[in-house]
């Protein structure tokens, strides 16, 4: 039983650490394609760009996610 409960509790840890944080606003009302643009546009702030270019020119949802994501955490980094 503590092996068991051991083995749980380090395969949480590793899903948990590779995991994308959350990002700072609540994302639950909008569709999939754009919470995972602003997840990207989010996780470009400062550093390697994270994007999809395909997507951004064929899926509006994406595009205007990817867009929020980067403005709203972009001032939340103050760039």
């Amino acid at each position: 039983m503590r092996a068991a409960r051991m083995l749980g509790m380090l395969g949480t840890m590793a899903i948990a650490g590779c995991a994308t944080p959350a990002p700072p606003v609540n994302l639950s009302g909008y569709p999939p394609a754009f919470r995972e643009g602003y997840m990207d546009g989010c996780n470009s702030v400062g550093g390697k760009e994270h994007r999809d270019a395909a997507r951004m020119k064929k899926d509006r949802s994406y595009a205007q996610g990817y867009h929020d994501g980067f403005d709203n955490c972009s001032r939340r980094h103050g760039n």
